[in-house]
């Protein structure tokens, strides 16, 4: 099977979140070595690295630029906008908003229904 296991081997997401993250947390345009240093390396291969990059770079997720021979890489937006953006998208795909709506906030702890109520009363 290669370098990893097939208990090592992460699901497609979950490593396009990886990266993500890493990027994140990274602050500034970082190379693929760099991404695969951070996720700790010997665990994960380069070329696979390299690979979730690229598509993250097609997906329009994280901008590259061009560092001597290599590509750096630097997400488009923060977590909040992002995850903001995947709540946007799963809304849309719902044929009935206010029901999706209704499911959502029931899911919310009551901290969080909380802050959503405040955020909601401070557009008014």
């Amino acid at each position: 099977m290669g370098a990893q296991s097939r208990d090592q081997r992460r699901e497609s997401g979950a490593l396009e979140a990886e990266v993500m993250a890493v990027l994140w947390a990274g602050g500034a345009p970082m190379t693929a070595g760099q991404v695969h240093a951070a996720l700790g390396g010997s665990a994960l291969v380069y070329k696979t690295v390299l690979t979730v990059l690229s598509r993250l770079h097609a997906k329009g997720l994280v901008d590259r630029e061009r560092v001597g021979r290599a590509h750096a890489y630097l997400p488009r937006r923060g977590p909040a906008e992002e995850v903001a953006s995947e709540m946007n998208q799963a809304l849309a795909r719902g044929a009935d908003r206010l029901a999706v709506l209704q499911r959502f906030v029931d899911g919310l702890d009551p901290d969080d229904e909380r802050a959503l109520r405040d955020l909601l009363d401070a557009r008014d």
